[in-house]
C-alpha cells in the first residue's frame, strides 16, 4: 500500500524536472527497501506426526495468494512470502496446516492423518484399497491416535479406540497377556478373540511388537470385511502395519520413558489395631491375638517399583532399495515384589526394487527375547499372587518367630516367606522371519508370493527352598522342589497371489486378487518336577539330585501335536465412476482340526458402497464434504479348538502285572471320534454410513449388525453304547448378536495457534445364546461363572436357550430376620428363609430362582479431546462402561461376620450388620458396574529447533487411570472381566489397582 500511495504522488512534470529525478530515486530505494523487508525465501520441512518422517509432494500455497510450491523427496520446500503471511499445507488422506510467518525463514511443519478422507488407502485382507472402495465395516487407527501410556501390548493400543471392540488386561501385571473381543461373544468353547496379522503374518505374535514400530492398525469388524480369511475370522481381524523404510537420507528416531505405578482402591479390611478392637468387644476370642501387627499386604508390594524403555530406530535409503532397523530394551517392574519382566529385541525391513520397478522384494526380521519373573503377583489374569492371604489372614499374625525363622501355621500359608523361599522364572525367545517376492507381469498385473516362519520358545523354571513352607510342611519329610518345562512352536505360512489393480478410461476401477495360502502350526513341551534335595545349591538346574525321583514320586510329562490349513481365495472390488462399488470374496478352506467328512468350508461375502458425495445433487451442498453409504453381508468360520478333537486319542492308564511277570502300561481311548465335527459358521450383516460435512470439522461413522454363528463347537454328553466314553466334542446350537456403533470426530477450532479435535466412540450390543441344544444332543441349561471361595456356592451366571449372555442367576433377596437370619422370595412373592427355597436343577420350571441381573455392559462410551496450542499438546482420555451388574465376592465371602476369626471388611460390622447367617449368593450381592474413568491425560511440548541435525524434539508426561466414578464398592469395575460366557465376577484375589505416572522423550536425527 505505501508503495502504491508513492507511485501517485511522484507524477513527473517538465516543470520540475529535478524534484521529480530525486522523487524516483528516492521512491525506488524506498520501495525497494520494503520489498526485501516483506518478500523472504521461507523454507522448511514438512513431516508425519505419525513417525515424523517426511512428506513427499505436499502442496504449500501462500493463503490468499498464488504463491505456490511443493515438498521434495525430503519433506523439505521454499516459497515467497512475506511476514504475517498464512502459509496453507494440504496433502491426500491428511488434515490441512496453517502456519503464520514471523521472524523465522526456517518452518518444521507436522501434519496429521486424516481418517475421515475418502481417498486415504487402507490396508485390507491380502491387500489395500481406497477407503472410497470399502464397503465394510472398519476402523483405522494412525500411530498417533495410540494411547499415550506404558502399553506392553498392541492391543492395549485400541482400548477405547475402536467402536465395538473391547480390550482388557486385567491389572498392570507385567506378566499378563490381553483379551481382545468384538461385537460380542461368538463361541462357546472355541475362540472369541479377533484373529492378529501383522504385516500379512496370520497369528502373528504381538509381543514381537513395539509402539513405536506400528505404522497402523486396522480393524476388520464386519463378517464381510473379514471373510478373505475364512475359518480364522469369526471373532474380526486384526490387521497391524509396520513402518518401513524410505527414500532420503538416513534418520535416526530414539524414544524413551520410565514409569512409576501407584497402589488405588485398596480394600477396607480391618488392620491390626481394628482387630484388636473386635477382641475387646468380644466378637472375637482372645486367643486369636498372636501379638503380630506386620502389614502383610504391604509386605508384598515393591513400592520403589520404576520401568524403563529405550528404542533406536534407524532408516533410509535410495529409490530403488531403502531399509528400517530398530532395537529395544524395556524393564517392566511390578507394583508387586518377585514381579517384573524384562525384554529385548531387534526388527529389521528390507526392501528393493529392480528391473525398472518391476520385481520388488522384502525382508523382515524380528526377534524377541524377555526374562519374567512370575512368582509375585501371579500370572493369571484375574487371579494369583496371594492377595487374598494378605487381606484375610489375622492381621496379629507374625511373618517371623522370635528366632528370625519364617512363621508356619497350618490354616494358612506364608506369602511373605514364599516370595524370599522360591522362585518361578521364565526365559522366552520368539524370532519372525518373512519375505515377500513380487514381480509385476504386465501393467498393473502383479505376482506376489509370500513365507514366514515363527519360532516361539520359552523355559519355565521353579524352585521352593528348603526352608519354603511347601518343604517344611511336607508330609514325606522330602526338602526342596524343583520344576522345569520347555515348549517350543513352529507356525509355517506359503501364500503366493496374484493381484489386478486398474482404474480404465477414469471411470471403471478393479481391484482384484487371487490367491492360495498354506499353513502349518507345530508344537510340542516338556516337564519335569522332582523333590527332596540335600541343599539348595542346584535348585531346579539338577532335578536328578533329588531324592523322590527313586521313590516313583516324581513327575514327568511330554507332547506334541500339529495342525494345518489350506485355502483358496479371492476378492473382487468394482468402482464405477467413483459413485458405485461393488464387492465379493470368495475363500475356500480345509483344516486337520475337522472331522473327515467336513474336513472343508466355504466362506464368502459380498458388499456394496454408493458415494453419494460424488452426485451432482450433493455435491451443491458445499457442507458435505464425503458421504457414503454401505451395506455388506459376510460369512466366515471358527476353527480355534485344541488339535485332534474329532479323533481317538490314546491315553495311558495304569500299569499292570503281566502273565510274565513284566508289568507294562496300558492304554485306552480318551474321548469319542467324531468324523463329523465341523466349523462354527458366523453369517453377519452390516449397514453403515460414513460422512465428514463442514469443511472436514464434523465427521465419523455409523453402523449398525446383526450377526449369527451356527453349530457351536463344544463338548456334550453322549449316549454309552454305541460311543464307548460319555462325552463327545460336537456342533450344537447358536449365538447371536446384534448392536449399533458410533465413531464421532470433531474439531471445534482450528487457527493459527490452537487445533481442538474431539474423537467419541460408543456402541451398545445384544448377545443371546439361542440355542445349544438339537435332536441327538440335549441340556435345559449350561453354567458358568464360578464363584468359588467358602459355602460351595456353585455358579454365579445360568443361560438358558433363548436368554441373554451373562445373566446372574440365583435367589432374590427379601431381606433378614430379627436375629439376622436370611430371608429369600420364592415364585409365589412370599419371603421364606433359605432352606424353604426350591433351587432344583432338574424342576427348573417351578423352582424358586431367577435371572437377577447381567454382566454385560449395554454401552461403552469414550471420549478423547486433543489440544494443540503453539508446540504444546494435551490429550485427555476418558471411558466408561455403562448399565450392568457385578458380583462382588470380595463382600460375600469377607463382608460377613462368620469369616470370623478370618480378617473381613469393616462393612461386614456397619453395611452388612444385620447378617448373622451362612454364606449365600443372591441379589444382595449384585452392584452396578456402571463408572466413567478419567483413563489418560498427557502433556507434550514439542521444541521447534531451527537445526539440520536434529529433526524433531518433543517430551511428554501421562498419568493412567487418574480418577474413577462408580457407586461399585469393590475392586475397579474396569478390570473385571466383560467378555466371554463367564463375565462380572469379580475375584477375591485380584491384582491391586494402580494408577501410572510416565515421563517420556522422543528425538529425531
Amino acid at each position: 500500500m505505501t508503495k502504491l500511495n508513492l507511485r501517485r504522488r511522484g507524477r513527473c512534470t517538465n516543470a520540475r524536472p529535478f524534484m521529480c529525478f530525486l522523487l524516483l530515486l528516492f521512491t525506488s530505494v524506498y520501495s525497494g527497501g520494503i520489498a526485501y523487508a516483506q518478500q523472504r525465501s521461507i523454507n522448511g520441512v514438512v513431516t508425519s506426526a505419525t513417525d515424523q518422517s517426511p512428506l513427499v509432494g505436499v502442496t504449500v500455497r501462500v493463503k490468499g495468494g498464488t504463491e505456490g510450491s511443493s515438498t521434495d523427496q525430503n519433506g523439505r520446500f521454499s516459497i515467497q512470502a512475506q511476514t504475517g503471511d498464512v502459509l496453507q499445507f494440504t496433502y491426500i488422506a491428511y488434515q490441512p496446516e496453517e502456519v503464520k510467518i514471523g521472524n523465522s525463514t526456517n518452518l518444521q511443519v507436522v501434519m496429521r492423518t486424516d481418517s475421515r478422507s475418502m481417498d486415504e488407502v487402507v490396508v485390507v485382507g491380502y491387500g489395500t484399497a481406497r477407503k472410497s472402495e470399502i464397503t465394510a465395516a472398519s476402523t483405522n487407527i494412525k500411530a498417533e491416535d495410540f494411547r499415550s501410556s506404558a502399553a506392553r501390548n498392541a492391543l492395549d493400543l485400541l482400548q477405547g479406540k475402536v467402536a465395538g471392540l473391547q480390550t482388557s488386561r486385567g491389572s498392570s501385571n507385567p506378566n499378563t497377556g490381553t483379551v481382545a473381543q468384538l461385537r460380542g461373544a461368538t463361541s462357546v468353547e472355541g475362540t472369541n478373540s479377533p484373529l492378529v496379522v501383522i504385516d500379512g503374518i496370520p497369528g502373528g505374535n504381538l509381543d514381537l511388537l513395539q509402539q513405536a514400530d506400528i505404522e497402523s492398525i486396522n480393524v476388520l469388524k464386519d463378517g464381510s470385511a473379514a471373510a478373505i480369511y475364512g475359518t480364522q475370522a469369526n471373532g474380526g481381524v486384526i490387521l497391524v502395519t509396520t513402518k518401513k523404510g524410505t527414500a532420503g537420507k538416513t534418520r535416526l528416531d530414539y524414544s524413551t520413558y520410565v514409569n512409576r505405578d501407584y497402589i488405588t482402591r485398596r480394600l477396607d479390611f480391618m488392620s491390626a489395631d481394628q482387630y484388636r478392637q473386635k477382641i475387646a468387644e468380644g466378637l472375637i476370642s482372645e486367643d486369636q491375638d498372636f501379638g503380630g501387627s506386620e502389614d502383610a499386604f504391604d509386605q508384598l508390594l515393591n513400592k520403589n517399583n520404576f520401568s524403563q524403555y529405550h528404542t533406536l530406530a534407524i532408516s533410509g535409503g535410495g529409490e530403488n532399495n531403502n531399509f528400517r532397523a530398530s532395537t529395544y530394551y524395556r524393564d517392566l517392574q511390578s507394583v508387586a515384589r518377585e514381579s517384573s519382566r524384562k525384554e529385548y529385541g531387534v526388527r529389521a525391513n528390507f526392501n528393493a526394487k529392480s528391473f525398472q520397478d518391476r520385481l520388488t522384494t522384502q525382508v523382515d526380521l524380528v526377534t524377541n527375547f524377555n526374562n519374567a519373573n512370575r512368582l509375585g503377583g501371579g500370572y493369571e489374569m484375574y487371579s494369583g499372587g496371594g492377595w487374598e492371604w494378605a487381606y484375610t489372614r489375622n492381621p496379629t499374625l507374625p511373618l517371623k518367630n522370635e528366632d528370625g525363622s519364617w512363621y508356619y501355621e497350618p490354616t494358612s500359608s506364608n506369602e511373605v516367606a514364599r516370595l524370599a523361599e522360591e522362585h518361578d522364572r521364565r526365559q522366552q525367545q520368539t524370532t519372525t522371519m518373512s519375505g515377500t517376492i513380487g514381480y509385476e507381469i504386465i501393467k498393473d498385473l502383479r505376482f506376489n508370493v509370500f513365507g514366514s516362519v515363527q519360532r516361539n520358545s520359552w523355559v519355565d523354571a521353579s524352585y521352593a527352598s528348603r526352608f519354603a513352607e511347601s518343604s517344611v510342611e511336607n508330609e514325606v519329610g522330602a526338602l526342596g522342589r524343583g520344576s522345569q518345562s520347555s515348549r517350543l512352536e513352529f507356525r509355517y505360512a506359503f501364500e503366493p497371489t496374484i493381484s489386478f489393480n486398474r482404474v480404465i478410461n477414469d471411470i471403471h476401477s478393479i481391484n482384484a486378487v487371487a490367491g492360495y495360502s498354506y499353513r502349518y502350526d507345530v508344537n510340542q513341551n516338556f516337564n519335569a518336577t522332582n523333590r527332596g534335595f540335600q541343599n539348595d545349591i542346584f535348585e531346579e538346574n539338577n532335578l536328578g539330585a533329588g531324592n523322590q525321583l527313586a521313590l516313583g514320586r516324581a513327575e514327568i510329562g511330554s507332547y506334541k501335536n500339529d495342525n494345518k490349513i489350506i485355502g483358496f481365495l479371492g476378492r473382487l472390488i468394482y468402482s464405477y465412476d467413483g459413485k458405485y462399488t461393488i464387492q465379493g470374496t470368495y475363500r475356500r478352506d480345509g483344516s486337520t482340526r475337522f472331522g473327515v467328512n467336513n474336513k472343508w468350508g466355504n466362506f464368502g461375502s459380498v458388499g456394496a458402497a454408493w458415494n453419494l458425495s460424488s452426485e451432482d445433487f450433493i455435491k451443491d451442498l458445499t457442507f458435505i464434504n464425503d458421504l457414503k453409504l454401505r451395506a455388506s453381508y459376510g460369512v466366515t468360520g471358527n476353527q480355534d479348538i485344541p488339535n485332534y478333537r474329532s479323533l481317538v486319542v490314546l491315553s495311558t492308564g495304569n500299569n499292570y502285572i503281566n502273565p510274565d511277570g513284566v508289568w507294562r502300561q496300558t492304554y485306552g481311548p480318551e474321548r469319542n471320534p467324531n468324523p463329523n465335527l465341523r466349523w462354527e459358521t458366523k453369517s453377519e450383516y452390516n449397514v453403515g454410513v460414513d460422512f465428514s460435512l463442514f469443511g472436514n470439522r464434523f465427521g465419523g461413522a455409523i453402523d449398525m449388525y446383526k450377526r449369527v454363528t451356527k453349530d457351536l463347537l463344544g463338548e456334550y454328553t453322549s449316549q454309552q453304547p454305541s460311543f464307548i466314553l460319555n462325552r463327545i466334542f460336537t456342533n450344537v446350537g447358536q449365538i447371536s448378536s446384534k448392536g449399533v456403533e458410533l465413531t464421532l470426530n470433531a474439531v471445534p477450532v482450528r487457527n493459527e495457534n490452537v487445533t481442538w479435535s474431539i474423537d467419541f466412540i460408543g456402541s451398545a450390543n445384544s448377545n443371546r445364546l439361542d440355542s445349544f441344544s438339537d435332536d441327538t444332543y440335549r441340556a435345559s441349561f449350561r453354567d458358568f461363572a464360578g464363584i468359588g471361595g467358602f459355602g460351595a456356592l456353585g455358579n454365579a451366571i445360568r443361560t438358558f436357550e433363548g436368554s441373554s449372555i451373562g445373566d446372574f442367576y440365583g435367589k432374590r433377596f427379601a431381606g433378614f430376620t430379627e436375629d439376622g437370619k436370611w430371608l429369600f422370595y420364592k415364585r409365589d412373592g412370599s419371603a421364606v428363609p433359605f432352606d424353604q427355597i426350591n433351587d432344583s436343577s432338574t424342576d427348573v420350571a417351578n423352582n424358586d430362582l431367577t435371572v437377577i441381573g447381567n454382566a454385560m455392559p449395554k454401552y461403552y462410551l469414550s471420549l478423547t479431546n486433543t489440544v494443540r496450542y503453539k508446540n504444546f499438546d494435551l490429550r485427555v482420555f476418558f471411558r466408561g462402561k455403562f448399565d450392568y451388574d457385578i458380583l462382588n465376592t470380595t463382600q460375600l465371602s469377607y463382608g460377613n461376620i462368620v469369616s470370623l476369626p478370618n480378617n473381613v471388611i469393616n462393612d461386614a460390622f456397619t453395611k452388612h450388620a444385620d447378617l448373622k447367617d451362612t454364606y449365600m449368593y443372591s441379589d444382595y450381592y449384585l452392584e452396578s458396574g456402571s463408572h466413567v474413568k478419567l483413563d489418560e491425560a498427557s502433556l507434550g511440548y514439542t521444541f521447534k529447533l531451527n537445526s539440520e541435525r536434529i529433526r524433531n524434539f518433543r517430551v511428554y508426561v501421562t498419568g493412567t487411570n487418574l480418577a474413577l466414578f462408580t457407586k461399585y464398592s469393590g475392586n475397579d469395575p474396569d478390570l473385571v472381566k466383560d467378555y466371554g460366557l463367564d463375565p462380572g465376577v469379580d475375584g477375591r484375589d485380584r491384582f491391586p489397582t494402580t494408577r501410572s505416572f510416565l515421563v517420556g522423550l522422543n528425538i529425531g536425527f
